[in-house]
Formats: C-alpha cells, structure tokens, sequence
C-alpha cells in the first residue's frame, strides 16, 4: 500500500511540474486522470484487505458477514 502511495505522489509531483512548465491542459488532465485512477485502485485494494479481516474476524465469532459485506460496498461508491 505505501510504495502505490508513493507512487501516486510522484505522480502528483508530476502534474505539479507539468503545470509549472506551462504544459497543455490536455497534458495536465491525462496525468491527473491517471493519479485519480491509481487512487482508485488503492482504495478499493484498501478497502478489500480490510474486509477480508473483517470477514474471518466475524466468522470466527458467528456474525453476519452480509452487513460487513454491504458497508464495504457503500464505502466504495460513497467515495466515488
């Protein structure tokens, strides 16, 4: 998770030095466009690691995985 996180900031510093460099809007927004992807990408993997330990955790103690289930995917298009 950190080293996606790195690189997400590297990509942040690039759209920053794009726009520095006076680079093209259509420049600008492709690489914006890509940092939002991977911050996607980190959240749900974020998000499904959770839920996996979440899951066993409540398995173990005979709950409802359902609901554990349910909040995950609204977490994700809350967020989206």
């Amino acid at each position: 998770m950190k080293r996606r996180l790195k690189r997400i900031e590297g990509q942040v510093r690039g759209v920053l030095r794009l726009m520095e460099e006076g680079k093209p809007c259509k420049e600008v927004v492709c690489q914006l466009s890509a940092v939002r992807n991977a911050a996607d990408k980190a959240m749900a993997q974020m998000v499904a690691e959770n839920l996996q330990q979440c899951i066993l955790e409540e398995q173990e103690q005979g709950g409802d995985t359902g609901k554990l289930v349910q909040e995950a995917v609204e977490l994700l298009v809350k967020c989206r």
